[in-house]
C-alpha cells in the first residue's frame, strides 16, 4: 500500500485536512503531521531558536495516525519524514487549504511551502487548495474526491513520469459540486496583485496597532494562467520548478564583463 503524508497551514482542526485525510484512507495509508493553529502566509519558515513539540491526537479520525506540533508547515514536513515515517513516503500532500493558492500568492503560502520542502527533499509533492469567492469554501470533498482519482491515475502510469522535471504541483479547485466543475487544465502560475493596505487601530490601552488588509487587483490574466482557470470554473494544475536560476538574465551579464571587474578604482573629489 502506498504511503502519503499530509499536511497543511490551516492547522490540525481545519475541514479541509479532515475531509482530505479521510478520503484517501480508503485506499492509501495515511499520515497527518500538522500545525497546532492556523498558520496561513507563513511562507516557508522553519523553527530555529525556540523548541518544536509535537503531539499524538485522534481528530482526525482514530484510525489515521496524525499528529500536531507548535511548529510550521515546513516543519510538519521535516520532522513526519525524519521521524514519523522514517523514510520518504511515496506522495506528500499539503491541504485542502481554505482558499486559493494562485500566480504570487504562492511565494507566501504555507500551503505551498509544505508541499515544496517535500519536493526539496526530492518527494514527489501537492499543494491543494480551493477557490471560493466566500471566506467560507464548502465543497472540499469536490477537490478530495478529484485528487483521490488524480493520484490513483498518477501511481497508475508511474509517478516519474508525471514528476520528470519537477517534484511538486499546485492544485486549485473551484469551489463547486464536482458536476458543476468543466474540466482539468494544465497551466502557468499568474500574477494575482493586491491592493495592500495597512488599517491602522487603537487598542484597550490606547496604542496603535496595524492589521494587513486588501483586495486583489483586476488585472486581464493570460489564458494559461492559473488564475484564469479557476475564473472558468475549472481545476488548474501547475508545476512549479525549483529552479532559482534565470537563465535568461545569466546570458545578458555575460555580456557585460566589466560589472565583473574586481580592480575597481576610486576616485576622490
Amino acid at each position: 500500500m502506498k504511503t502519503l503524508l499530509l499536511s497543511n497551514d490551516d492547522g490540525i482542526t481545519a475541514l479541509g485536512i479532515k475531509v482530505l485525510a479521510r478520503q484517501l484512507a480508503k485506499s492509501f495509508k495515511v499520515v497527518v503531521v500538522a500545525p497546532d493553529r492556523q498558520r496561513s502566509a507563513s511562507g516557508h519558515a522553519l523553527t530555529l531558536h525556540k523548541p518544536l513539540r509535537f503531539e499524538k491526537t485522534d481528530i482526525i479520525q482514530p484510525d489515521i495516525e496524525s499528529w500536531f506540533t507548535s511548529g510550521t508547515p515546513c516543519d510538519c514536513i521535516k520532522f513526519g519524514v525524519t521521524q514519523i515515517l522514517g523514510s520518504a513516503p511515496d506522495l506528500i500532500i499539503s491541504g485542502i487549504n481554505s482558499g486559493a493558492n494562485l500566480g504570487g500568492e504562492i511565494f507566501y503560502s504555507g500551503t505551498v511551502a509544505a508541499a515544496r520542502e517535500g519536493a526539496l527533499l526530492q518527494i514527489p509533492s501537492i499543494a491543494i487548495s480551493l477557490f471560493s469567492h466566500n471566506d467560507f469554501a464548502k465543497h472540499y470533498d469536490s477537490a478530495a474526491i478529484f485528487l483521490d482519482g488524480f493520484i490513483k491515475t498518477m501511481f497508475s502510469i508511474n509517478l516519474e513520469n508525471v514528476f520528470k522535471k519537477t517534484n511538486l504541483l499546485n492544485i486549485n479547485v473551484p469551489d463547486l459540486s464536482l458536476d458543476k466543475i468543466k474540466e482539468v487544465v494544465i497551466t502557468e502560475p499568474g500574477i494575482r496583485l493586491y491592493n495592500d493596505q495597512f488599517e491602522k487601530r487603537i487598542d484597550p490601552r490606547g496604542k496603535e496597532y496595524f492589521w494587513l488588509n486588501g483586495q486583489t487587483l483586476n488585472i486581464a490574466e493570460a489564458k494559461n494562467s492559473d488564475i484564469y482557470a479557476l475564473e472558468q470554473n475549472k481545476i488548474s494544475i501547475s508545476p512549479i520548478s525549483l529552479n532559482l536560476s534565470c537563465h535568461e538574465s545569466v546570458e545578458n551579464l555575460k555580456h557585460y564583463p566589466q560589472i565583473l571587474n574586481l580592480n575597481f578604482n576610486t576616485h576622490e573629489n
